[in-house]
């Protein structure tokens, strides 16, 4: 995610050389049952008139819940970067306390080699996720709103999260690595004597449903140059050291990679990756 910095500086819902890596390089309804039909000797009814026994024994209508499974649930998205960062290096480049240390404000992220930016790719990539999760009831909460601001710092975008009280949250990026890295892979928390330390095996959970929905949902591979199996833990990302609900980030390829480049520019690919995206976390929810 960190990648080359720009001018300034930068499923359906049911069916990741030198790594610059996001953030600076470190190293994965029930149905109601029928009642019982009438008596065998009741006389059959004309065509098309229905019987107390056949409405008893119609199913009953749905209340919507099994509609809606994550109805009172809240997910909080994080589109990574903002598309306009470039244009405020005064404002990005601010020194921010991450708990472990002190680190950047944001960045602009990266691209790809003809300049598809991932903030755009992580915006529209959110859009698909958020509507997938409240088409399933979720209420969802985005860290910005639109690709045409500055910001926020990683600071306030953990701080969107635990205001909300979200049951679960993830940051959607993409990487910047040597042209030869493909694949994707899902970043969680360690333990840092700090916030995120309660939320920590809860996070793990997510990240593995995630990787899981991912993996399955879409033809992306495990990332070939960092983690294991899909799977990486680290303890320097302000968006996960400062989280007090349970968070991951989403690290969907590499942009510099051209197998994963053209995937991520085809908007029905990323329909695909946003609808697993939200499988995943349903499932975690579930």
């Amino acid at each position: 995610m960190r990648g080359r910095t720009l001018v300034a500086t930068m499923v359906t819902l049911y069916g990741l050389g030198a790594v610059a890596a996001c953030g600076g390089a470190q190293g994965a309804a029930e149905s109601a049952s029928p009642a019982k039909a009438g008596s065998p000797a009741e006389s059959s009814p004309p065509l098309g008139v229905a019987t107390s026994a056949a409405r008893a024994t119609a199913p009953a209508r749905s209340t919507g819940t099994a509609d809606k499974p994550l109805k009172g649930k809240v997910v909080v998205i994080d589109p990574g970067h903002n598309g306009h960062n470039y244009r405020r290096p005064d404002v990005i480049n601010r020194l921010v306390d991450v708990h472990t240390h002190k680190k950047p404000c944001d960045t602009t992220g990266t691209q790809t080699n003809d300049g598809y930016t991932e903030a755009a790719f992580t915006w529209d990539v959110a859009q698909h996720t958020a509507k997938a999760l409240r088409a399933a009831g979720a209420t969802v909460k985005l860290t910005r709103k639109s690709n045409t601001g500055v910001g926020p710092c990683i600071t306030e975008r953990a701080a969107i999260g635990n205001r909300a009280k979200a049951d679960a949250a993830i940051s959607i990026h993409a990487d910047g690595a040597g042209p030869k890295a493909h694949g994707f892979h899902v970043i969680m928390p360690k333990k840092i004597n700090g916030p995120v330390d309660p939320v920590v095996g809860a996070s793990r959970r997510l990240g593995i449903a995630i990787r899981d929905a991912v993996h399955a949902g879409t033809d992306l591979p495990y990332s070939t140059y960092i983690g294991k199996q899909g799977l990486d833990f680290r303890d320097d990302l302000g968006g996960l050291n400062l989280s007090t609900v349970p968070k991951v980030f989403l690290e969907c390829g590499n942009m510099r990679n051209a197998a994963d480049a053209a995937k991520f520019k085809n908007p029905k690919f990323r329909q695909r990756l946003g609808q697993a995206i939200a499988k995943g976390i349903e499932k975690y929810l579930g």
